[in-house]
């Protein structure tokens, strides 16, 4: 095989491999809080891998948000504090949830206003190099994780 097609070959491979994670992923229930301009909003799902490997969701993007950062609230000794994380696992054949008191999406600055029953797309970054772009309904400041 010459030069050329080896390179092609492995590209195909490497495009194949990086759509896995998004091809078994089901992604329920996106929604984003919206908090009173100036303040970070924070996107919440249901992450679904129905397939049998974990899949491990390292970031976010949005056209909407200047920065998208993947971060995990904790309470210890009756503090509540967030912190930053690298990664969320899936589970083969398991679930993982982005929700309030947990791990959750802060999404910084936003490019324009985001207002209650807008939509909005967030690109969803796998440890794969797989992406899934989602649709997120933004809703009120006092919504709860039930929809």
């Amino acid at each position: 095989m010459n030069k050329f097609l080896r390179g092609l070959s492995a590209t195909t491979m490497l495009l194949v491999a990086a759509s896995v994670s998004a091809a078994t992923l089901q992604v329920r229930h996106a929604w984003i809080r919206v908090l009173p301009e100036g303040l970070p909003a924070a996107g919440y799902a249901r992450l679904e891998n129905q397939g049998d490997k974990p899949i491990a969701l390292v970031g976010a993007l949005s056209a909407a948000y200047r920065a998208v950062m993947l971060h995990r609230s904790v309470t210890t000794g009756g503090m509540s504090r967030m912190t930053m994380v690298r990664r969320l696992t899936v589970p083969a054949h398991g679930t993982a949830s982005l929700s309030p008191g947990g791990y959750h999406m802060m999404l910084m600055h936003p490019l324009r206003p985001i207002k209650p029953g807008d939509h909005v797309k967030l690109t969803l970054l796998f440890a794969d190099g797989s992406r899934e772009t989602v649709e997120f309904l933004a809703r009120p400041a006092n919504a709860s994780g039930d929809r």
